[in-house]
């Protein structure tokens, strides 16, 4: 099997050893969960409970009319004792739903549905209804992914299991461990998106998870995929950061690249991650909304590196000691990987959907370097595989130049931390890139309201003119 890659990219130690042979523990029992509001790319939903209620696992308890909107359940059976702003993993406080488990076990599920039997719609709505998000990272609705306009078909749906973090595994194990599900969420998928190819797309750092998903695509296309035409392969790829990007996967597998500031729908492919596949999956068999996460357990100062799977919700001080054990000269928690993952200021961070791994590193592996200046050297122009200049973007925003670094490109960087990771100044540019963002974005927001406003205040203007000049208004009677 040929390997396939993309341009530029980096090579950062793998350290997947620790728990890259731990089988998926599961841990359903927690005291109580909190349950953020905006686990998702959107506006926050709102809450469907108040405090006092008595919930089911899998009651729907947030809710939205939003573009966006994927609701939130209940992971857990208990009752709700607050809804307040709590910390989360975005180093912001945001509202949450906190519930105290009450031991029951009563469920509330979603019917089974067929997927193969049903119309498209009903389809999406399940996947929406299911609360199902992108589980990469990104929290983007899964749904909407299986809604691309007309104007833009689709060809070919790539599973993202090249899982290029350094430390994580869970999407190995997932690999490895539920085969079967993840070509079922592909077929599924394959299915409402009206297209027959589907590649499953998987570093050559786990040759050995080829034959397992071979195995399940023959066994789903004899028996319930039979006669159904779909095409699904394995394909292995050159293990590289950030070769799990969206991206960077489209170029791989399609030779395709996906235009500034335009979608992999633009050249005609979906990507979803394989833990988004499984709840997919789950979705239709069992109707159960996304209401648990696996999730790698690791790093220097883990002495119990493993992967898990837990309720929504789950606080991860609530894990430690019993569930995970950590060194006295823990210095740093990242959830995350750590070239794209935060690094969180409180054992009180929830597990959330978009959570793939929790990395407790020692003073070693957290040392900060002191930031240099740019030599000029190129090397982040050589590396970044978004082809963009990232120290000439550095400059302009030292400069405080936002429409500058905008025409450099500053929105069509995915902060991968490639550049970052080479630069022999240590110059912390994926930081000021992230905050850059931040700062344009706001800026282009306010000119938008500020344009918005003129052009209300010049119809109002307009408006009142013409009622000055008609013939038929009070007002020109009273002036003549």
């Amino acid at each position: 099997m040929s390997l396939k890659t993309f341009r530029g990219g980096a090579h950062p130690p793998g350290r997947k050893d620790a728990s890259k042979n731990a089988q998926i523990e599961y841990f359903s029992s927690p005291k109580q969960v909190v349950i953020h509001l905006n686990q998702h790319t959107g506006a926050p939903n709102q809450p469907l409970v108040k405090v006092g209620d008595s919930v089911r696992r899998g009651q729907k308890i947030a809710s939205s009319d939003g573009k966006l909107m994927i609701p939130h359940h209940a992971s857990i059976c208990g009752v709700v004792r607050k809804i307040e702003p709590r910390p989360q993993s975005n180093l912001l406080d945001g509202v949450a739903i906190v519930i105290e488990a009450d031991g029951g076990t009563e469920t509330e599920f979603l019917p089974a549905l067929d997927v193969f039997s049903c119309t498209r719609e009903e389809a999406v709505a399940r996947i929406r209804e299911a609360g199902i998000v992108g589980m990469g990272g990104a929290g983007f609705p899964a749904w909407m992914k299986l809604s691309p306009p007309a104007s833009k078909p689709i060809g070919i749906v790539i599973a993202n299991g090249a899982e290029c973090e350094p430390y994580l595994t869970i999407d190995y194990r997932t690999c490895l461990e539920s085969p079967g599900a993840l070509v079922f969420g592909m077929a599924a998928t394959l299915h409402v998106l009206g297209v027959k190819k589907g590649v499953f797309a998987v570093e050559d750092n786990k040759t050995d998870v080829v034959p397992v998903l071979e195995k399940a695509v023959g066994e789903f296309l004899a028996g319930e995929g039979s006669g159904k035409g779909f095409d699904i392969s394995v394909q292995l790829l050159k293990t590289k950061y950030p070769q799990g990007g969206e991206k960077m996967l489209i170029e791989a597998i399609t030779g395709r690249q996906v235009p500034s500031g335009g979608l992999p729908m633009d050249v005609g492919a979906v990507v979803q991650n394989l833990g988004t596949l499984k709840a997919i999956a789950e979705a239709f068999r069992e109707g159960k909304p996304l209401i648990d996460r696996g999730f790698t357990v690791t790093g220097g100062a883990c002495k119990t590196p493993k992967n898990l799977c837990v309720p929504v919700g789950t606080v991860l001080s609530e894990l430690i000691p019993d569930v995970i054990d950590v060194r006295a000269d823990l210095a740093r928690v990242l959830y995350g990987g750590p070239m794209m993952g935060v690094s969180v200021p409180t054992l009180d961070t929830p597990i959330q959907k978009n959570t793939s791994g929790v990395v407790f590193m020692t003073p070693g592996e957290a040392r900060v370097f002191d930031e240099g200046t740019c030599i000029r050297c190129g090397r982040c122009m050589r590396y970044c595989n978004c082809r963009l200049s990232p120290a000439l973007m550095n400059e302009a925003l030292l400069s405080e130049d936002y429409a500058a670094a905008d025409a450099i490109g500053l929105l069509d960087c995915i902060e991968c931390g490639t550049c970052s990771y080479v630069c022999p100044a240590r110059v912390r540019l994926v930081q000021r890139f992230r905050v850059g963002k931040m700062k344009l974005r706001a800026m282009k927001a306010a000119e938008q309201a500020r344009v918005k406003a003129r052009a209300e205040a010049q119809a109002a203007a307009e408006a009142a003119s013409a009622a000055v000049a008609s013939p038929a208004s009070p007002a020109s009677k009273e002036a003549k």
